[in-house]
């Protein structure tokens, strides 16, 4: 058994820490500690950072205090403070004991800025040097520091009271003489974030700008700490994955979805599903108010789908189209007139595609069969009308929906495919019966 045992740390410790942690995301939560256990200290933190939440959870409430207060001691201080972000306050006071004192002000400074803010993202693990320092000093100080540092591939220039005045990257340090001071090699052009910018401002500079970490400064411009890509993918990562949640009819899942309990899953879908149900409800309702039209003309009743379907989908591409847009910043609410010409144009363009096909359709079906009746070329007028009516309405609610939603201060990825289908569902029905009312009165109504 032993023997067992000690191969198995062997093995364990020779895989890559991703490797271990998608092993732990495998196995029955039983085995978890278990495997947990036979890493070496440095490896168990490594682990610990790649572990999705839930199961962070579960190894930190078994592990021994003294486990637990190295994990946490060593771990890189933003995926430490994501970890504890998501804790309830009394579980987070316990665990904040256990810590060094150093890193428990650390910790304690960093879950102290906003909730998705920058300064819930950044480490304060960095390389910070003067200008007047020379090449080779620098160099000595990469050399005695650098481990500590979330990453040595940008060097930060400040000056005596902490301003931020360049970031350089190591290269030019590499290859610049040894005698050169910093000052020489800076250009005081560089690009930093804001202590208090939102997550989605640092994913659009990282986006836009192409680095691998960026210098975090408050309103006095002193340097506190920096943001490094890994962690913008993470939250890309999660940011995407709650949007398409959303977009599906869903609200964001905190846990991935073979992690979700059931009951969880099922209330996060059934809140959406009730919501949207209660929604159709007006569309049976609107339905009745039409039971005379469509009593005197049932054939209007055949086509009922084909219209509010084709509402529903125009008004779900245009939504998901500006939901995107909006996320990673082709537009901005300055541009809704911009928007508002290119989906009445794209409305018109669709419609008359569609009205075009759905008048071919009746009026072929006609030449061969009486099943529209002595009225079919009324028919497929009305329904050629309707389709662009119908269409023009589902692009322009679709677009514009998700612009009003982020004036108003709500997640645009909440007005989901499913959500502007239903509002067009019974617009559609008003819009189809008011042309069809214009068209056949006198004749089928």
């Amino acid at each position: 058994m032993d023997a067992d045992k000690a191969q198995t740390s062997f093995d364990l410790n020779h895989l890559r820490s991703i490797e271990v942690a998608d092993l732990l995301c495998q196995v029955p939560q039983g085995e978890q500690l278990v495997l947990f256990k036979q890493l070496s200290p440095q490896a168990a933190v490594t682990v610990f950072e790649f572990l999705p939440f839930n199961i962070q959870k579960s190894l930190i409430n078994a592990l021994e205090p003294e486990m637990t207060a190295s994990i946490l001691s060593e771990m890189s201080q933003d995926d430490r403070t994501a970890f504890l972000e998501e804790l309830p306050n009394a579980a987070v006071n316990e665990l904040l004991k256990l810590l060094p004192l150093t890193e428990r002000i650390a910790a304690l400074k960093l879950l102290g800025y906003p909730e998705n803010s920058v300064g819930r993202l950044m480490t304060t693990d960095y390389l910070a040097v003067k200008q007047n320092w020379t090449v080779q000093q620098v160099l000595n100080y990469i050399r005695k520091y650098g481990r500590d540092s979330e990453t040595i591939n940008v060097i930060y220039v400040v000056d005596d009271d902490g301003k931020l005045i360049d970031d350089l990257r190591i290269k030019e340090f590499l290859f610049a003489p040894l005698d050169q001071t910093v000052q020489d090699l800076t250009d005081h052009r560089f690009v930093s974030l804001s202590v208090n910018d939102d997550d989605e401002e640092a994913i659009k500079v990282f986006s836009r700008e192409d680095r691998v970490a960026l210098p975090v400064t408050d309103k006095e411009g002193v340097l506190i700490g920096i943001v490094t890509i890994d962690d913008i993918l993470d939250l890309m990562a999660e940011e995407d994955t709650q949007d398409i949640q959303k977009i599906g009819g869903t609200q964001a899942l905190e846990y991935p979805y073979m992690q979700t309990p059931f009951l969880s899953l099922m209330g996060k879908r059934a809140s959406w599903l009730v919501i949207l149900f209660l929604g159709e409800l007006l569309t049976a309702t609107t339905m009745g108010y039409f039971e005379d039209e469509i009593s005197k003309a049932v054939v209007l009743a055949l086509f009922l789908p084909l219209i509010i379907s084709s509402g529903g989908n125009s008004g779900s591409q245009a939504s998901t189209l500006i939901i995107r847009a909006l996320v990673i910043g082709e537009v901005t609410l300055r541009d809704w007139w911009k928007i508002m010409k290119r989906e009445i144009l794209s409305g018109l363009f669709l419609g008359s595609l569609l009205g075009t096909i759905g008048f071919m359709r009746i009026s072929v079906w006609s030449t061969f069969s009486n099943i529209y009746g002595p009225h079919w070329l009324l028919i497929a007028i009305t329904i050629f009308f309707a389709l662009i009516g119908v269409v023009l309405w589902g692009t322009i609610s679709g677009a514009m929906l998700p612009l009003l939603l982020k004036k108003l201060g709500y997640d645009p990825a909440t007005a989901s495919a499913p959500l502007v289908a239903t509002l067009v569902d019974v617009t559609g029905i008003i819009i189809y019966f008011i042309t069809a009312a214009f068209f056949l009165e006198g004749t089928l109504l």
